[in-house]
């Protein structure tokens, strides 16, 4: 299923290295990174917001959190367990 991807024009080399950090995760399958549903269907009209545009989102709203903090809470938080 394709997914919109939103392209940062003014990216910092620090917003990249995050969201590398999480496509990585997206391809590691021992996380679980399924795209969830949004209410916003005229950004999404498909209704589902990919795991790493997500995350973007949420740190872009919160400057002041410490961006490598939050990708380690998000690693234990999505790390699948046997």
């Amino acid at each position: 299923m394709p997914f919109k991807k939103r392209v940062y024009n003014n990216a910092t080399q620090e917003e990249q290295k995050i969201r590398d950090a999480l496509q990585l995760m997206v391809q590691d399958s021992s996380y679980n990174t399924e795209p969830t549903y949004t209410a916003t269907s005229i950004v999404y009209p498909d209704g589902l917001v990919s795991f790493v545009e997500k995350h973007m989102r949420y740190l872009n709203m919160h400057p002041k959190l410490d961006a490598h903090m939050y990708l380690a809470n998000v690693r234990l938080k999505t790390r699948i367990r046997s």
